[in-house]
């Protein structure tokens, strides 16, 4: 069930779901999902659906991984990104093969600790792990040419909007019982925000864990 053939299935069907950017599938393609949950639920790594990965998280489903990729990246290639979020390391290693340097922030420790095994035994060596609150963004390494939030943000946080560069975009789940996908853009005259899908994230906590 973590075969090469279960992986390019999935592959196709993000295809048939509309996700369009090869740099993105091709990213998808080559990572070993069933690497990033527990061994118990590996069998079950490519399918479009979330799953479990301790301490109350989801590893996001292949879609939305895919999706929010597919947006941070459209009509550009930004240098740098900041994830908020970290998790088990998945969307980590997707924009890891996809830019050339990954900021991201964990809250809680033992996620961000395996988080940065994962990726090491797959030798990535252009990410910059940071515990931390995500709300606060992280303002030292920045500005970001792209921001991504894999948790659900009551508001769209203040300073992260402050650490896009001009040009940047943000993409972050925005809600508390109701969420939708917000897509935010900064300009030479501000911002522009684009409220797309219904999604469903774990929420966006402050402080740290």
């Amino acid at each position: 069930m973590t075969s090469e053939r279960t992986k390019m299935r999935m592959i196709e069907q993000l295809r048939k779901d509309g996700i369009t950017d090869e740099r993105v599938l091709g990213a998808m393609a080559e990572l070993p999902r069933h690497a990033f949950v527990e061994e118990g639920i590996a069998s079950r790594a490519y399918e479009d659906t979330p799953l479990p990965i301790g301490h109350g998280q989801t590893i996001s489903s292949p879609f939305i991984v895919a999706l929010m990729t597919q947006l941070l990246l459209e009509n550009r290639t930004p240098a740098k990104v900041l994830e908020i979020g970290t998790g088990c390391g998945y969307q980590t290693a997707v924009l890891a093969r996809l830019v050339k340097e990954v900021y991201t922030l964990e809250r809680i420790a033992p996620l961000m600790d395996k988080a940065r095994g994962h990726l090491r035994d797959l030798r990535f060596y252009n990410v910059r792990f940071k515990h931390a609150d995500g709300h606060a963004g992280y303002a030292v390494g920045g500005p970001y040419e792209g921001i991504l939030s894999a948790a659900s943000a009551s508001h769209i946080p203040p300073a992260l909007k402050e650490q896009l560069a001009v040009g940047g975009r943000l993409v972050l789940p925005v809600g508390t019982d109701d969420q939708w996908l917000y897509v935010i853009d900064r300009t030479e005259k501000g911002f522009t925000e684009i409220k797309r899908e219904a999604v469903r994230f774990v929420p966006l906590v402050p402080g740290l864990g």
